[in-house]
């Protein structure tokens, strides 16, 4: 199918299943990077291609298990282009009634044919029609007796995964969350905290007639879901810095660290790209506090004072700096550190649905001891009676609870409780303990992890 601008943009969406089977870049940054490249066409094409990439990407699983019902030849064993074509099919035949399935198969044949496998266009063209008549009669895993495969193959989830969850969650919780993490996640602004009340009210109104429809956050007051979420940059009051794009679950993160310190002076993000979290405190502290943000490269330290200067913050500074290295001229120097570290990212899923296929059981120990290494570093860093703030974005308890067991162990700190920078909603008796797991589908945010320490006087 060729735009008016004759654009293929199945073909593009096939290049895109292409680069991710070749281990590039995410998903969610190739097809913002691609629809921007192509930002001269229609909407509908756009969200044509969004809906496709995104969809192939979320479903794979489930895909692959109706293709290995209709295929001869395993779908781990075809060519790659082959394999992409028929998922890109599968997936219009099975989750887009406004697509006929004839042009489902039609088109799949043709970039067959266009990318020199003439040979294989009957094979995909017998598949894909296969799939059209027997769609209404699928054989499913029997929910009851194969617990683990029904839960991966009907929400595309690795089995590894859903074990891991059911051992930690139970059923119920577990099935919640594998709904909530294949429903579209909406867009969150945060509102500064610098605007006047006169000038929110502007920013909200000049929202709603352009088609944001912005809707206030249920847990906090300044942050709104939008409605309309193409061309964020372009909607007013962006480019004056009213407004940062960043989920409720990282500005719990900020409100944690704050809460109850109207005396900190000093705040340190020791990982802070792209700065959600330190943009965030520099708001909250401007004109009584500073924020040093820190990251590993200058690319990343790029993101934050990019993100800064629209703000236009001038209390925050930027540093490139590793965080796995001690860094002694900082030696209980901060009232509060921020540790949002590098994590599996299982929590965002989301938002990446590949995440699930490149994470492993192996990957998750290797990010265990490195997130271990950041942490001795950062309790350096902070002051006596200070506080320390560890976060993830992940639903793993070898990097949540189990770390936090093991800081608590190792390190002069105590856990604090988090209630007074939590919404009410999402306070229990762990919260009141010092950590906050925040899961998909039970609360109105991504999946994130919160601990709260303050170091012995």
């Amino acid at each position: 199918m060729k735009t008016e601008n004759g654009v293929n943009t199945r073909g593009l969406v096939l290049d895109m299943l292409l680069e991710l089977e070749r281990g590039g870049e995410y998903g969610n940054l190739l097809l913002k990077n691609v629809l921007d490249k192509y930002d001269y066409l229609d909407g509908r094409d756009k969200a044509f291609i969004k809906r496709l990439t995104e969809g192939v990407l979320e479903r794979r699983i489930q895909l692959d298990y109706v293709l290995g019902q209709f295929s001869k030849t395993p779908v781990n064993k075809c060519k790659p282009l082959i394999r992409c074509l028929l998922r890109m099919g599968a997936y219009q035949i099975l989750f887009m009634d406004n697509i006929p399935d004839s042009a489902a198969c039609n088109e799949a044949v043709k970039l067959a044919e266009s990318r020199h496998f003439h040979q294989l266009k009957g094979f995909v063209n017998g598949v894909l029609r296969s799939i059209s008549r027997g769609k209404d009669t699928l054989a499913w895993p029997d929910r009851e007796r194969e617990a683990v495969k029904y839960f991966s193959v009907m929400y595309s989830m690795p089995e590894w995964i859903v074990r891991m969850w059911l051992a930690d969650y139970g059923g119920k919780v577990t099935e919640r969350m594998l709904q909530a993490l294949l429903e579209p996640r909406p867009v969150t602004i945060r509102l500064s905290q610098r605007i006047s009340a006169q000038e929110k009210e502007a920013l909200l109104t000049a929202l709603e007639e352009c088609g944001a429809h912005p809707v206030v956050h249920p847990y906090l007051d300044y942050a709104y879901t939008l409605g309309k979420t193409e061309g964020i940059a372009s909607l007013p009051g962006f480019d004056k810095g009213q407004f940062a794009v960043q989920d409720v679950s990282s500005m719990l993160v900020t409100e944690c660290a704050l809460a109850g310190r109207d005396s900190t002076q000093f705040l340190l993000d020791v990982c802070a790209a792209p700065g959600g979290k330190a943009i965030h405190a520099a708001d909250r502290l401007y004109g009584s506090g500073r924020v040093q943000a820190r990251d590993i490269s200058g690319y990343k330290a790029g993101l934050i004072q990019e993100n800064a200067r629209r703000m236009g913050l001038e209390n925050l500074e930027v540093r490139i700096w590793d965080a796995t290295v001690p860094d002694e001229s900082m030696k209980e120097k901060a009232d509060v550190v921020l540790a949002d570290l590098p994590c599996s990212g299982l929590g965002v899923i989301g938002r990446k649905p590949d995440i699930k296929y490149r994470v492993t059981p192996e990957s998750l120990q290797e990010v265990a001891a490195l997130q271990r290494r950041i942490l001795a570093n950062a309790a350096m860093y902070v002051k006596p009676g200070g506080r320390l703030v560890y976060s993830t974005c992940t639903i793993n308890k070898a990097e949540n609870e189990e770390q936090t067991a093991w800081f608590a162990s190792h390190f002069p700190f105590t856990l604090q409780s988090l209630n007074n920078g939590l919404p009410e909603a999402c306070r229990n008796a762990e919260t009141e303990a010092g950590m906050c797991q925040l899961l998909p589908g039970i609360h109105a945010a991504d999946g994130f992890f919160i601990a709260c320490f303050v170091r012995k006087e």
